[in-house]
């Protein structure tokens, strides 16, 4: 038995002409829209009506990529700013030695100027290290008798005096720093002329210009040179600056500092100077020298003739004894 609805309750056309109005419908709009564009401002309204309702749609969507991108994110930046760190310590470390090549390479180009302007012969040394007694100024260089090196031989920098060679070996030598406190070196005033000795002072890194006279010619800030009287160290090499001077009136002798004007603790480069460590000795030595040989010939003839003189006495007194011992004898013989 089929089953319809009552009369009453019948309303509209039929679903299958419903849908065949619906397509056509929308075959007009699209051609419609597609042709004249006339539903440009009808959708425009639609899509404004209803962009608050998609936002809210994709609100979820959006917070869980943002929540990825973030740790996503989070861990490169992570991995760059290591690798950024490691580059840079690498990039400093070689900055660094970038640097010390540089102040090297400045440092030997000083030191050959140094060589072609002076008129001796010299050899190029580098410091080794410092030597074990902590208590003396003295370092390893890297030149020894093989190398022309003699023990007495001044070393220099581009400045000035360094030390002098005090040890020789094959291949290595011993240097004394000019501030060593057994270290002495002749000098002069560049200003006056003014000759005297400069001593080093040992771990303080200064010299002392010891028994000058308190009313010397020597002022804050003249420059010591060597004097070239010893022989050793050639005459016009830079040594020290004076940087203290006191004189009291109830001292004989002024207190005078200087510093030295060489990179003694800052160079590691040298120039050992070849000098001849035993000069041949000057013509008016020789007449000194001749005295001497007098002298000790004079004053051992004396001692010999005053020992002669003392052994005579003591047999004359001998003899003398023996023969008043004699006498009473004869005496009682009789």
């Amino acid at each position: 038995m089929e089953y319809s609805p009552p009369p009453l309750f019948k309303q509209g056309a039929s679903a299958r002409a419903k849908a065949v109005i619906c397509t056509l419908l929308a075959l007009a709009l699209l051609i419609a829209d597609s042709r004249i564009h006339a539903l440009l401002i009808l959708r425009q309204a639609v899509g404004t009506a209803l962009y608050p309702l998609q936002m809210v749609a994709l609100m979820p969507r959006d917070a869980a990529n943002k929540v990825v991108d973030y740790f996503s994110t989070l861990s490169t930046v992570e991995k760059e700013n290591q690798a950024l760190r490691s580059q840079q310590g690498a990039r400093a470390q070689q900055l660094q030695q970038a640097q010390q090549l540089a102040a090297e390479n400045a440092q030997l180009r000083k030191l050959l100027g140094a060589q072609e302007r002076l008129q001796v012969k010299s050899v190029m040394s580098e410091i080794l290290y410092d030597a074990r007694d902590q208590f003396a100024r003295k370092v390893i260089m890297d030149r020894g008798s093989q190398q022309g090196v003699a023990t007495g031989q001044p070393v220099i920098d581009d400045a000035g005096i360094v030390g002098q060679v005090t040890r020789v070996f094959p291949f290595t030598s011993e240097v004394t720093l000019l501030t060593d406190k057994d270290q002495a070196i002749p000098v002069q005033v560049l200003r006056n002329g003014l000759r005297s000795v400069a001593y080093g002072r040992g771990q303080s890194g200064y010299l002392d210009l010891r028994f000058m006279s308190s009313n010397a010619d020597i002022q804050k800030g003249d420059l010591l040179v060597t004097s070239g009287i010893d022989g050793v160290y050639p005459a016009g090499l830079a040594v020290a600056k004076v940087i203290q001077v006191e004189s009291k009136s109830t001292d004989a002798f002024a207190h005078i500092v200087c510093e030295p004007v060489a990179g003694i603790d800052r160079h590691t480069q040298l120039l050992i100077l070849l000098v001849d460590p035993n000069p041949v000795a000057r013509p008016d030595d020789e007449p000194a020298v001749a005295n001497n040989k007098a002298d000790i010939l004079s004053k051992r003839r004396l001692t010999e003739s005053t020992r002669d003189k003392k052994e005579a006495a003591k047999e004359a007194a001998k003899d003398g004894s023996e023969a008043a011992r004699k006498s009473p004898q004869e005496a009682g013989a009789r």
